[in-house]
């Protein structure tokens, strides 16, 4: 019998094609049997095994195997196996990453939401800054100006980043990480998002930092972008890729 088809990577472990996997749980389970064998003999330490949603009859078998849970996507389950005790593990990603707005005008008013599921009859608006998570793959630059163009029709254009709010205990039990940046815009018009969105509008600034119903943390970072130069998005010599790499130092005449 031959050894599941897998591919050894820098930490000493090995990862199976999950193409490769006989989709019959019997053929499956005398195969592992016999990789895991294999694999032992000689000397790795881990091996991960991403079994697709369309064999997931699989996952009982390789969790009787001694395989445990690493992180899942939405067509996938990744398990891993320890083969030798103690060995490194990278953890799966543990943050969300977010990205607010802070869109002045020429006549220092603000582009504010407030948001539906904050909204009740009993209550006033709560304002905030638009912004939302970054999609995977996206940059922070494209994804602060996509969110404020998805929740408010303002077309925009990124100044800088000025600050970042960490915070543990978000959804799911993972920490989130949230970047707040100034742009200016290039439209006036409100368009808003009415699925998400009760009210959209241009405030004045001392208006904002003034509302009773404005959290401080909001009218923080309104400050910050007003009085902070912030970091700008910078070309590293060495990281040609720009469809991966994002850098963001203060300016120095050598910005993008």
């Amino acid at each position: 019998m031959e050894a599941m088809e897998s591919t050894d990577n820098p930490f000493g472990g090995t990862v199976v094609k999950p193409e490769a996997l006989n989709p019959d749980p019997a053929a499956f389970s005398a195969q592992l049997q016999h990789s895991m064998a294999g694999w032992r003999e000689r000397g790795l330490k881990v091996v991960w095994l991403e079994i697709p949603i369309a064999k997931a009859r699989l996952i009982p078998i390789a969790a009787e195997a001694g395989f445990v849970f690493h992180h899942s996507g939405e067509d996938y389950l990744m398990l891993i196996c320890r083969l030798q005790e103690g060995a490194f593990v990278p953890r799966h990603a543990s943050h969300y990453i977010g990205a607010g707005g802070v869109v002045f005008n020429d006549r220092q008013e603000l582009l504010v939401v407030s948001e539906k599921y904050h909204q009740s009859s009993n209550n006033p608006p709560r304002f905030k800054l638009p912004g939302g998570a970054l999609h995977e793959g996206e940059h922070l630059v494209e994804g602060v100006i996509r969110e404020v163009l998805e929740e408010t029709g303002v077309e925009t254009q990124f100044d800088a980043l000025v600050c970042f709010r960490h915070w543990h205990g978000y959804r799911y039990g993972k920490s989130d990480i949230y970047f707040v940046c100034r742009l200016h815009p290039l439209s006036a018009e409100i368009s808003m998002q009415e699925e998400e969105i009760e009210h959209c509008l241009w405030m004045p600034v001392e208006e904002y930092l003034a509302h009773g119903n404005v959290h401080s943390f909001n009218k923080s970072i309104v400050r910050a972008a007003l009085h902070s130069p912030g970091i700008v998005p910078t070309a590293i010599e060495g990281y040609t890729d720009p469809s991966r790499y994002e850098f963001f130092m203060p300016r120095n005449g050598h910005s993008t």
